[in-house]
């Protein structure tokens, strides 16, 4: 669903990698098509599946896993500028899965991304371990690359690396159990202050340079739609309605899940300090505001 940037570019990895048939849905008919005319010419010789494009919504009937990146528009400052109608698209399209394929698994990529995650899941009354938003998996990856750079260390030698919480600017890097070499993050650097800045305006930066994002979240989004589809368990934060779990409940927001083919199997708790704790606790709130104002 969109066949943006973001969606044709995890519609290209999915077509070069042979994964299965792909179908680009878009409100533009003529954008869906051309992209997908674009795409299949990546199709490896060998592959039995194709990729197609329509404004349609029927021709996802049957569809084993839908990915949601459309959006009403581009956010200039901050990922919820758009929040009322980015909400009400999002509950057009989970009436739009509810009727033609009530069993399947739903990736949300658009922003913002976890109260979106919420009002679909609550909208399309799928069960909430099928609904997944895929954007902590994105933040980490962004962690971890900023402690590559400020220590000059390759990306391999980090391990633990995990961002919770909001997909936005509370979002939670925890620091507590990465460690670099081996060695406790915490004993190479001064504090978290500047990393922990960095990952959460890191996409300001980016977009000084280029339009916005879209190669770092096709690949995580990719990563999921790969191992749901040949059955192999991945561990990623991702961002789930909450039944209790981390002492929420009644919010979407990334924490540490295990992905299988049936969708997240499992919530893992991981240990947080103090301070990861309490600005995890101010990230839920600020989530669950956000969907309060849609309700009023």
């Amino acid at each position: 669903m969109g066949s943006g940037r973001v969606g044709a570019s995890i519609a290209f990895l999915c077509v070069s990698n042979a994964l299965d048939d792909v179908l680009l849905v878009n409100r533009n008919k003529n954008k869906a098509i051309g992209e997908a005319l674009d795409i299949a010419n990546a199709i490896p010789e060998n592959s039995k599946f194709s990729i197609h494009g329509t404004d349609d919504y029927s021709q996802i009937s049957g569809s084993d896993i839908v990915v949601i990146t459309a959006s009403v528009g581009v956010y200039m400052k901050d990922r919820t500028e758009n929040i009322v109608l980015q909400v009400k698209m999002i509950k057009e399209i989970a009436q739009k899965i509810k009727q033609y394929c009530p069993s399947t698994i739903v990736l949300i990529v658009s922003n913002p991304l976890d109260v979106l995650t919420y009002f679909f899941q609550k909208e399309s009354d799928l069960p909430r371990f099928k609904v997944i938003g895929i954007a902590s998996s994105l933040d980490t990856s962004r962690f971890r690359y900023l402690i590559s750079e400020t220590l000059s260390v390759p990306q391999s030698s980090i391990y633990n690396a995990l961002v919770l919480g909001e997909h936005g600017d509370s979002m939670v890097p925890v620091f507590s159990g990465v460690t670099v070499g081996g060695n406790p993050l915490f004993s190479m650097i001064d504090s978290r202050d500047s990393i922990t800045e960095g990952v959460r305006s890191y996409w300001k930066k980016l977009r000084s340079f280029k339009s916005r994002s879209q190669f770092g979240i096709a690949k995580n989004t990719f990563d999921v739609i790969d191992s749901i589809l040949h059955k192999k368990e991945i561990t990623i934060p991702a961002s789930v309605v909450l039944e209790g779990e981390y002492g929420e409940n009644d919010v979407a927001m990334g924490v540490p899940v295990k992905i299988d083919q049936n969708g997240i199997c499992e919530i893992q708790n991981v240990k947080l300090d103090d301070t990861e704790s309490s600005f995890l606790k101010k990230s839920s709130e600020k989530i669950r505001n956000y969907i309060k104002s849609i309700h009023t």
